[in-house]
């Protein structure tokens, strides 16, 4: 006799529900993003930083890398020939590797991209858009634009549409904020008289503009990826004033708020880098700096928030002589009021939240955010990620035949 599952005994139900969600996941793939985008501090955002295995042997070298929340990622690979006597012999393979989710190695999988002929540089950029999902993009300017995105880890690419596919209300989860041209889609920021932002979505890799845009001048520029407690940053300039500012959203670009730097400087803004730490909010100010050395990415000033970045303090204000006086990416924010700064032939460190800071001794690097935290690639093929400024878990990725290069 068939006991209905209404009427069946606790323990009974409580197998069936677990039988009915086990089936739905693995219909699903495990791998749908979600909608909102949000992922709360303190469930492992400023934890630890996860455990990258080494990848040493990867052919040629890293052109462009990225990492999902999970510690998963790809990375866009280059090897390159030249032959200085007939310039026009040299060539480039362009290959791609994947790191699935605790796995304890790289592989090598299915590229989409062509082997580069003669003199051509590798300009082809990865978008990582979550657990096994990527966006590669090449062209542009006077080559026509092409992409092609996997939902699988990268065993397998398919074409997409390069131009922008409707709109969108929010950022799904794993999906990456850009700005677009307004008025001549596709057409480079520096000929665009007015530029939106758009989202690159997860679930087919297209572009679709965000609904709510935030009130930041005609050049928005956003961060691609969110901060550890959910919230995506945009800089731009205050309407009216042209004064540096920056937006906020906390429910994944469904609605911003816009708050003015307290900026020192006369001349135009260049940009802003804003990065969210354990206590504290950080908004590097870029652009031009008066007397002193010339140096490569000036930092203008620092400013600092406690409060989520409803108000600044100025820190730091640059100098024609006091060190920082650059910056190679983002500030790495700490606990208690610890940042560093990577500048153009060393690093800093200040204890006070920026308002004096001592040099290191391990010189300078490139830092950005991916969804697994901080990333900072220092000498050739060795990178290190962190999520709390503090602790750094190092590996290594396409050294190719440098035998200087050891493996720790």
């Amino acid at each position: 006799m068939r006991v209905p599952v209404s009427r069946a005994p606790a323990p009974l139900r409580a197998l069936v529900a677990l039988l009915l969600a086990w089936l739905l996941a693995a219909c699903t793939g495990g791998q749908e993003p979600v909608r909102g985008g949000e992922r709360p501090a303190g469930d492992g955002a400023f934890g630890a930083p996860p455990e990258i295995p080494d990848g040493a042997g990867l052919p040629g070298w890293a052109a462009d890398l990225g990492f999902a929340a999970d510690g998963s990622g790809f990375a866009l690979l280059a090897e390159c020939v030249n032959d200085p006597a007939e310039p026009a012999n040299g060539f480039c393979r362009q290959r791609i590797a994947a790191l699935d989710r605790g796995a304890d190695r790289w592989e090598q999988r299915v590229s989409p991209l062509p082997e580069l002929r003669g003199a051509e540089g590798v300009s082809a950029r990865l978008w990582v858009l979550g657990p096994g999902r990527a966006l590669i993009e090449d062209g542009g300017g006077d080559e026509p634009p092409h992409g092609w995105f996997s939902g699988d880890g990268g065993r397998s690419w398919r074409a997409v549409d390069p131009r922008p596919a409707g709109r969108t209300p929010d950022i799904p989860a794993g999906g990456a904020l850009t700005a677009e041209c307004a008025t001549d889609p596709g057409a480079p920021p520096e000929s665009c008289a007015r530029e939106v932002l758009a989202v690159v979505s997860p679930r087919d890799g297209r572009r679709r503009r965000l609904v709510a845009q935030p009130a930041l001048g005609a050049h928005p520029r956003p961060a691609a990826v969110a901060e550890p407690d959910g919230s995506w940053w945009v800089s731009g300039v205050e309407p009216g004033t042209g004064r540096p500012a920056v937006a906020v959203s906390r429910d994944a670009g469904r609605s911003w708020s816009v708050s003015r730097l307290p900026s020192a400087a006369a001349a135009p803004h260049g940009y802003t880098q804003v990065v969210v730490g354990p206590d504290a909010v950080y908004a590097a100010e870029m652009g031009e700096l008066k007397g002193g050395e010339p140096v490569k990415n000036p930092l203008r000033a620092l400013h600092r928030s406690r409060d989520g970045g409803r108000t600044w303090e100025r820190t730091w204000t640059t100098g024609a002589v006091a060190e920082p006086r650059s910056l190679e990416g983002l500030p790495v924010p700490g606990p208690g009021g610890r940042v560093e700064i990577a500048a153009q032939s060393s690093g800093y460190r200040s204890a006070d939240g920026g308002r004096t800071f001592r040099e290191l001794d391990d010189g300078s690097a490139y830092v950005r955010r991916t969804g697994a935290g901080l990333l900072r690639e220092g000498s050739r093929c060795r990178y290190e990620v962190t999520r709390d400024g503090v602790r750094w878990a190092e590996f290594l990725l396409a050294c190719g035949d440098d035998a200087s290069v050891g493996v720790p």
